[in-house]
């Protein structure tokens, strides 16, 4: 199979994913959406290629500002507060780790991520 062929096949498989799952099943695909771009950019600095760091960190970004802005301020009283106020960290966390290659950061977040995607499949979803 060409290259083109399995990146459309990867967006295609990707995209029918996302349209037939449930809001809890998006929370968890975001999740693991953030865990693997960390993965990805800590390998990327580990090899020196700026452009898949800044890529990857650019789009790990981008996921936890959605997550953050579909934050339910109203019904979500202090839990919502609470994720707020992680994502706003994990934010610049994920700026300081590409400023700065910093590793360090990125192992942080992967961490991090890794506790909330844990304490998020453990909940059952809505019916």
């Amino acid at each position: 199979m060409s290259s083109a062929a399995l990146d459309y096949y990867r967006a295609t498989s990707a995209h029918a994913g996302v349209e037939a799952a449930t809001p809890h099943k998006l929370v968890e695909m975001l999740y693991a959406g953030i865990l693997e771009r960390l993965i990805t950019a800590r390998g990327a600095i580990g090899h020196g290629d700026r452009q898949t760091k800044l890529r990857a960190l650019s789009s790990a970004l981008a996921i936890v500002e959605h997550l953050r802005l579909s934050l339910d301020h109203v019904s979500g009283g202090e839990i919502a507060r609470n994720l707020d106020a992680l994502y706003d960290y994990m934010g610049r966390r994920l700026l300081q780790a590409n400023l700065h290659d910093d590793v360090d950061a990125i192992d942080e977040l992967l961490d991090l991520t890794r506790r909330i995607k844990s304490a998020w499949d453990a909940i059952a979803p809505m019916a």
